[in-house]
């Protein structure tokens, strides 16, 4: 179960497979010169916001992502394996399709991929680990990991989250997303 607290979700700026449609998964695919601009404006959009830590995906455009925030709220950042994106197996460097939705709807796993069912445990454990740290927290990570996470939040979970946009994390009965442009 998620640790009801307030948090911020940023995840990483686009990458060329991002742009493409191609599912990227586990595969470390960099930002490209799009996703670089866009980590510098979400980076602008969480200043004064009294985040206190940053938690990260080891993957380098959640990391890279993550690392240019810091720079703007002079944080460290912490790196959990947890909040690496989800392993698509056969269908990493495919094109998004079909099979994604019957894999968020917990029907379809492609051959050697996690479950949709394995990253809710997995994205839910490194939340609550990363909840663990002094308040208020931003994550940054990945969309299918958020997925994941807004079907803990009693949220439809097949929603595109966009690249590098913050959102902050209300919890409640269902939790709240506020953009970080809506947010107080």
């Amino acid at each position: 179960m998620l640790i009801h607290r307030a948090f911020w979700f940023l995840r990483h700026g686009e990458t060329d497979w991002n742009a493409q449609g191609l599912s990227q998964g586990n595969v470390d695919i960099p930002l490209n010169p799009t996703g670089i601009a866009q980590a510098h404006a979400a980076a602008a959009m969480l200043r004064n916001r009294g985040i206190a830590s940053i938690v990260a995906s080891p993957l380098s455009r959640a990391h890279d992502t993550a690392k240019t925030a810091a720079a703007a709220l002079g944080l460290p950042v912490e790196l959990d394996e947890g909040l690496r994106e989800v392993s698509f197996g056969a269908q990493e460097g495919q094109p998004m399709s079909e099979w994604f939705s019957h894999w968020v709807e917990g029907i379809y796993t492609p051959p050697d991929a996690e479950s949709f069912a394995s990253l809710r445990a997995r994205s839910v454990a490194a939340i609550n680990r990363a909840l663990a740290q002094p308040a208020p927290v931003l994550v940054v990570a990945h969309g299918a990991l958020f997925r994941a996470l807004r079907a803990e939040m009693g949220l439809e979970p097949n929603v595109r989250t966009p690249n590098a946009m913050p959102f902050f994390c209300e919890p409640g009965t269902p939790w709240t997303l506020k953009p970080a442009v809506e947010a107080g």
